[in-house]
């Protein structure tokens, strides 16, 4: 299992905020398994063929699941492998 720094960059209602999320990404039979531990009960996980496309379709799932926070008025909850910053950031991993 490979673990990754991901990093979207959504405009959450004018101010913008930086998640990293330490992810997971396994093989499995037909292809790759990526997936956020923490919020894998509300979907965050998913499968692709190749390790790159499990990590861009991973980062669609994250940033759903962040825009739905935000409309609701939540933030997400604290988790190991994941840090919210103010303001733009640039991991290199």
């Amino acid at each position: 299992m490979d673990d990754y720094r991901y990093i979207p960059l959504p405009d959450v209602g004018g101010r913008m905020k930086t998640y990293v999320f330490n992810v997971s990404l396994e093989p499995d039979e037909d292809g790759w398994r990526a997936f956020y531990a923490p919020l894998e009960h509300i979907g965050a996980a998913t499968w692709a063929a190749t390790k790159e496309d499990a990590i861009r379709n991973l980062q669609e799932v994250l940033s759903m699941i962040i825009d739905a926070f935000s409309e609701e008025g939540r933030e997400l909850p604290a988790a190991e492998g994941l840090a919210v910053t103010a303001g733009a950031a640039v991991t290199i991993t």
